[in-house]
C-alpha cells in the first residue's frame, strides 16, 4: 500500500505545500475563532490549503453525542486532533479554535503530531475571563451565571493553561488582524509559510 502522507502537490511552493496543526486553546469567547478565520483568509489568498475545524461544527457531527465531562472533552479533542493530524499530514494548514481545556488531552494530540512528524504549534489565546464574560459572543457566561449551564469552562469547569505554548496572544490588547499577523510571523519563522 502507497502512503500518501506528506506529498506535496506539483507546481506548489514549498512552504504552500507543507502541512502544519495549529491549535488556538484559550477561554470560551477569547477570540480563538475569529483569529483563526483571520489567518485563514491570508494563507488561502497566498495559495495554502487550509482548513478551520471548528469546535461547535465539530461537536455537532463528528462528536455528536459526547458530553461535556472530563472524559468526553478529552474524547472530542483527540478526535479533533487525529483529523488534523491527517489533514496537516497532506499538505493542509490546519487551524484548530477550540478550547481544549486540559493540558493532558492538548499533550497527547502533540505527542500524536511528533510520532507522525507532523509540524504542530499549540497557541494560547490569552484574553482572561473578565473580559471573555463581556464579549460573551454565544451567551455562555450570562446562562452560567442565571444558572441555566455549569461546567462553562473557566469559570465552574477548570481551565488549564498552557504552560509553554509556542505563542501566547493577548487578544484583548490588540487587533484580529494584529493577533493574526503575529500567528502568521511564528508559521513565517518555522518555514511553515
Amino acid at each position: 500500500m502507497t502512503s500518501v502522507r506528506g506529498h506535496q502537490r506539483a507546481g506548489t511552493p514549498a512552504a504552500a505545500g507543507t502541512g502544519a496543526t495549529v491549535w488556538l486553546t484559550g477561554l470560551p469567547s477569547a477570540g480563538k475563532t475569529t483569529i483563526a478565520h483571520e489567518l485563514a483568509g491570508r494563507l488561502r489568498s497566498e495559495g495554502h490549503r487550509v482548513e478551520v475545524l471548528d469546535g461547535d461544527e465539530i461537536r455537532e457531527f463528528l462528536s455528536a453525542g459526547l458530553g461535556f465531562g472530563r472524559e468526553d472533552r478529552h474524547t472530542n479533542v483527540q478526535r479533533i486532533g487525529c483529523v488534523a493530524e491527517l489533514l496537516a499530514s497532506n499538505g493542509v494548514k490546519v487551524l484548530v479554535p477550540v478550547i481544549a481545556p486540559y493540558e493532558d488531552s492538548r499533550e497527547a494530540v502533540r505527542e500524536r503530531h511528533a510520532a507522525e512528524g507532523t509540524p504542530y504549534v499549540e497557541v494560547y489565546v490569552a484574553t482572561p475571563a473578565e473580559v471573555c464574560s463581556v464579549r460573551d459572543v454565544k451567551g455562555l457566561y450570562a446562562k452560567q451565571a442565571a444558572g441555566e449551564i455549569s461546567g462553562l469552562t473557566g469559570v465552574d469547569d477548570p481551565y488549564d493553561e498552557p504552560r509553554n505554548p509556542d505563542l501566547r496572544i493577548e487578544a484583548q490588547d490588540q487587533t484580529e488582524q494584529e493577533s493574526a499577523a503575529a500567528l502568521y510571523a511564528l508559521l513565517t519563522e518555522r518555514g511553515l509559510v
